[in-house]
């Protein structure tokens, strides 16, 4: 931590860490956009979840909600790393 973070105060809807913060306008927007898409794509994940559960419990077929579960995650997994990337990239920009 910076001695500048040291004074900041804590707040419970602070987003992404130190790299977020020295990020520029632009591409904080675009992580934002990522992370509501994340958001999406976790409420449809635990929906799925729970009916694949359910079809197990009950007996019914449920292998095409598990690809789907499987296909949602594989997504969530995806734009999480190139959030990352997107995040890390502040390297090439010019200092302000």
């Amino acid at each position: 931590m910076t001695g500048e973070d040291e004074h900041r105060p804590w707040s419970p809807f602070a987003v992404g860490g130190e790299a977020y913060r020295r990020s520029s306008e632009p591409r904080r927007a675009v992580v934002e956009q990522f992370e509501i898409f994340v958001g999406f794509l976790a409420f449809w994940a635990l929906f799925l979840f729970i009916v694949t559960v359910w079809l197990e419990v009950t007996g019914q077929p449920a292998l095409g909600w598990a690809l789907g579960l499987a296909a949602v995650l594989a997504a969530m997994a995806i734009l999480w790393a190139v959030r990352r990337r997107v995040l890390r990239g502040h390297k090439n920009e010019p200092e302000p």
